[in-house]
């Protein structure tokens, strides 16, 4: 799978496990909308910093983000 892909599925998966909104996950990180929805449909390229931050901003691992065979 596309890495890109990967990381949106589980920050998708995440995002909604948790019960937030990416309007939420804006005011936590910073990140717009636009991003975080690009994200999710793997449009976007984020970099280790990105990673990271969106992490924190859902409140797990940036491992998390990047582990195989966890996306619905």
């Amino acid at each position: 799978m596309d890495m890109r892909k990967l990381v949106g599925q589980n920050f998708a998966r995440i995002r909604r496990e948790k019960g937030l909104t990416q309007e939420q996950i804006e005011e936590r990180s910073g990140f717009s909308q636009q991003y975080l929805s690009g994200l999710e449909r793997g449009r976007r390229n984020p970099t280790v910093v990105t990673l990271y931050e969106l992490a924190q901003a859902l409140g797990v691992s940036h491992l998390d983000l990047l582990k195989p065979g966890s996306t619905n």
